[in-house]
């Protein structure tokens, strides 16, 4: 035989990339190459996942890592089930966040590399460049050079994670196929009248833009409520509350309950604006809640949603008094110029001033912030583009209340369900350049507004050329929403579209349900009459030591890129830790201990199949064609300890695909690590060991057989999780069964694990056997215990006398196994129905079998009653401690609670210390 070289440890950093370059190299990746090499099934249906594209904004973090290593999952399971499967990456321009982190770079000055490679003549001297000092031209040059860098860093970490994506169709969202989808897409929509123009929006002043409702987080914030009276024309006056006393200069009417009676003689008469003497209306309105304030509130239309409603049912006069950025424009009049808060410090002193300002009180409201860059966004009147979102949302609705789409878990469809039937309109037009722009093209001579598929030369119209496009651009999300299909070449009828759209699943964070699952499903069914997906599996968050959440934008974002646990712990541990400490919907609190002790898991793996494939010795397998079935096990040949293994093999397998089948991948694979190490590892590979080392070689051979006939099962199910470890230690197996060694520069086999046919459960369920091997294993349990107890060296075999009752022939049976594990001495192991026992001895009593195990045989017992007595005077001791402070009214009364609780638990431990002392001494006493 060749001398065995399978490394004694495993090297996660020589071994992944090089196993990943060999599954691409080998077209496994591709639908269309796992067909034509038979790996894969045509006549099954198709499993695709379209990856959901991260942002260019930076580098992955474990949130993305997650989301990577559960796709995986699903797509390595169901390649080795025979589905061609296909996993489509790619990446989202993500236009606001990309503005933002480039800006940020340009100011800071940090992108000169990067604007000296397009050939941006640099200014010198200039402390910090905005956009405009670019222009759109050569932004839109810079937003693609970032995409050449970071794309490509986001592209090698799904590699090293492991990613099985059919790279040859990677796609980017700004791609020239994904742009003509979205004009088709747009005109489409604008064409059924369901795109139209709008003017209220929310706006971010630092992002310099309009922002979707969704992209509004709404934080309680503690403010002030200021109460300010408006005189009115004739004499008298009126009293209002507001927490932005700014807006004062763009109210155009006060408003009042209809049957709030102490208002009614004022409703229809005139009040005249603080400052700017700008005369009123008071008007009544049935929004007006007579509770709040004084029950009169001033009436902003171009500041505030629901004075919008008020201003357009009363035909109020509709004001803007925001610049973009947040200043104040030439409508506020002294105070035009001034940051937004500036002019409301300006405004209460002169308000105050005046003897206006009645009084001030905290007032706790939710405010609205950017979900990008938090700043507090402002309602403001602004022309953008909106969707008419109700048809939509209608069949996106039925399309989950019906099953064509099932969520999971599925308390997500009735958070779903809610938003959908509440949603509004969704304002798709941002004032940015890096995004599609607007298809929208306007004639300046006649005014003909107009969509289009491919850029005008002239007026559709009038054939006038002095026409011009929308400078807009489209929200993120649009895009976003067309990514299953328009990856798939739509809107042609591509034989991609056809084969793999709908898609199989959408994984994703349950924070975007709303921002992308919805718009996908909404547009999937708007373009092509079809659910863009059968399911929708949401994970939770991951979230740092502190609970936070991990994100691009943290401060230390750089310690949770994948990378550096990869380098750290390999990429098996980290997606081992990252798919078992999940749940459906859950957020994951992730910590290093948890990745290190997947890596001590893979540690583990690799040993044990080391052992197991250093004592093959080339036993019966020919070739590399490993094939071991259930069939080919002669059940007289098997022990008990074969027939456990192989029966908890089933149940596993059994669970395992149960489990999958049911999305509880976590559980799963926690279910797989309790097997390999607490079962194949602990237990079967010790109980192995006596017919390895024996002399019976028909013994041995089962051994062998079993050994690796569960080693090489149970390495298919772990795969999807590990993907690495297992591809290695099988090609080791495949390699030793056959009785060869590949020789340097063979490369592998062509068999793979990755291309392995998945287990199913093999009928070797045998619930005798585990009872029987549950029992043996209880009681060397119990011996251990009382081992360690009584602290006896672990190389010193001890006596043991069985009164086994009907258990004596199966314990007579499996006495070497009870010889081994529990390291007893065989010549004083007595094993019969009922024994009498007179020297002093522990006893322990496991499912109907008595054991003793003789005191003097494992201490000396006089040293052990010195070290008892000398543990149990200190423990008095302590105890007498304790209930001295417990005693003192000075601590017991100024201590904090959990102090004092903490005390009270440390005592009752240590009473529960000195019982057991005084049992164990007892049993010494002759």
């Amino acid at each position: 035989m060749p001398e065995f070289t399978m490394p004694k440890t495993y090297d996660p950093q020589a071994t992944e990339q090089r196993l990943y370059d060999w599954w691409e190299a080998q077209g496994y990746f591709q639908p269309e190459q796992q067909i034509e090499s038979g790996l894969a099934d045509p006549n099954l249906p198709p499993f695709v996942i379209t990856m959901p594209p991260p942002n260019i904004t930076g580098a992955l973090h474990l949130g993305h890592a997650l989301t990577a290593a559960l796709q995986d999952l699903m797509i390595r399971y169901h390649r080795m089930k025979g589905h061609p499967t296909l996993w489509l990456p790619g990446s989202d321009h993500a236009s606001i966040a990309t503005h933002a982190v480039i800006e940020r770079g340009l100011k800071q000055r940090q992108l000169d590399n990067l604007l000296q490679e397009i050939g941006f003549p640099l200014p010198e001297g200039k402390a910090g460049l905005s956009r405009q000092d670019l222009g759109r031209e050569w932004f839109m040059k810079l937003g693609w050079a970032w995409k050449r860098h970071y794309g490509s860093i986001i592209t090698e970490q799904h590699r090293r994670l492991g990613a099985s994506c059919d790279w040859r169709r990677e796609r980017f969202t700004l791609d020239e196929g994904l742009s003509r989808a979205v004009r088709t897409a747009f005109v489409r929509l604008y064409e059924r009248g369901l795109i139209y123009r709008g003017e209220f929006v929310n706006w971010c002043p630092t992002c310099v833009t309009a922002v979707s409702d969704l992209e509004v987080e709404y934080e309680d914030t503690t403010g002030t409520l200021w109460t300010v009276r408006y005189f009115l024309e004739g004499g008298g006056y009126i009293e209002v509350a507001t927490t932005r006393p700014e807006t004062i200069l763009g109210d155009t009417a006060v408003a009042v309950h209809p049957d709030d009676e102490r208002y009614q003689h004022l409703i229809g008469r005139t009040a005249i604006l603080p400052v700017l003497g700008r005369r009123i209306p008071i008007i009544a309105d049935e929004y007006v809640d007579p509770a709040f304030g004084t029950g009169a509130v001033k009436v902003t239309p171009g500041h505030d949603p629901s004075d919008y409603e008020v201003g357009k049912r009363h035909e109020l006069p509709m004001i803007n008094i925001l610049n973009r950025d947040g200043t104040l424009n030439e409508e506020a009049g002294p105070y035009a110029g001034l940051d937004r808060y500036e002019a409301r410090q300006a405004m209460v002193r002169d308000l105050e001033a005046a003897g206006q300002l009645i009084r001030r009180q905290p007032h706790t409201h939710a405010l609205g912030h950017c979900q990008r860059c938090h700043t507090v966004v402002e309602p403001m009147l602004s022309a953008q583009w909106f969707v008419r979102i109700q048809p939509l949302a209608e069949a996106a609705l039925q399309a989950v209340r019906n099953g064509r789409i099932r969520i999971v878990p599925e308390r997500f469809a009735k958070i779903y369900y809610n938003w959908l039937e509440n949603i509004r309109d969704w304002c798709i037009s941002r004032q940015l350049w890096w995004g599609h722009r607007i298809p929208v093209w306007y004639c300046d001579d006649c005014g003909e507004q107009w969509a289009a598929l491919e850029d005008p030369t002239a007026c559709r119209q009038c054939r006038s050329t002095n026409i011009r496009q929308d400078e807009d651009i489209l929200d993120t999300w649009f895009s976003s929403g067309l990514w299953p299909f328009s990856t798939l070449g739509w809107p042609d009828d591509t034989e991609d579209l056809r084969r793999f759209y709908p898609n199989s699943v959408r994984e994703t964070g349950y924070d975007i349900l709303f921002f992308w699952v919805a718009r996908e499903i909404m547009l999937g069914l708007a373009m092509l009459d079809e659910v863009p997906y059968r399911l929708v599996y949401l994970h939770g968050l991951i979230r740092n030591e502190k609970g936070d959440k991990v994100s691009k934008s943290m401060p230390d974002a750089q310690k949770y890129d994948p990378l550096y646990a990869i380098e750290e712990y390999g990429a098996d541990a980290l997606r081992y830790a990252l798919v078992t400490g999940s749940t459906p919907g859950m957020d994951t609190r992730l910590s290093p201990k948890r990745i290190e002790a997947a890596r001590n898991f893979a540690n583990k793996l690799w040993n044990a199949a080391r052992f197991v494939i250093s004592n093959l010795n080339g036993f019966g397998f020919e070739g590399s064609g490993f094939q071991v079935e259930p069939a080919t096990f002669e059940p007289s040949n098997l022990e008990l300890a074969d027939r456990w293994i192989l029966s908890r093999l089933s149940g596993l397998t059994a669970n395992v695909n149960r489990l999958l089948e049911n999305y509880q991948y976590g559980e799963a694979g926690r279910q797989i690590h309790d097997f390999l190490w607490g079962e194949y590892c602990d237990w079967f590979l010790e109980m192995a060991k006596l017919r390895l080392y024996g002399d019976d070689a028909a013994a041995k051979a089962t051994a062998q057989q079993v050994l690796t006939y569960v080693l090489e099962r149970t390495l298919r199910l772990l795969h999807p999780f590990m993907p690495f470890v297992t591809e290695e230690i099988w090609q080791n197996l495949m390699q030793e069964a056959g009785g060869k060694k590949q020789e340097a520069g063979d490369g592998y086999p062509p068999e793979a694990l990755m291309v392995a046919r998945w287990p199913e459960e093999a009928g070797l369920a045998d619930a005798q056997a585990e009872a029987q091997m549950g029992l043996i294993m209880d009681i060397v349990h119990a011996i251990r215990n009382a081992r360690a107890e009584y602290d006896v060296p672990p190389g010193r075999r001890i006596a043991a006398l069985v009164s086994a009752g009907e258990q004596t022939p199966l314990l007579r049976e499996q006495q070497a196994i009870l010889v081994s594990l529990a390291r007893l001495d065989e010549a004083r192991l007595q094993i019969a129905p009922a024994l009498e026992v007179a020297e002093k001895a522990v006893t322990l009593v496991v499912g109907g079998v008595t054991v003793h195990l003789p005191l003097a045989g494992m201490v000396d017992l006089e040293a052990e009653r010195a070290r008892l007595s000398g543990e149990l005077a200190q423990t008095v001791q302590r105890i007498a401690r304790a209930e001295a402070l417990l005693a003192n009214p000075g601590f017991t009364g100024h201590a904090p609670a959990e102090v004092v609780q903490r005390e009270r638990d440390k005592l009752a431990e240590l009473q529960a210390q000195r019982e057991k002392l005084e049992a164990q001494l007892q049993s010494l006493t002759v």
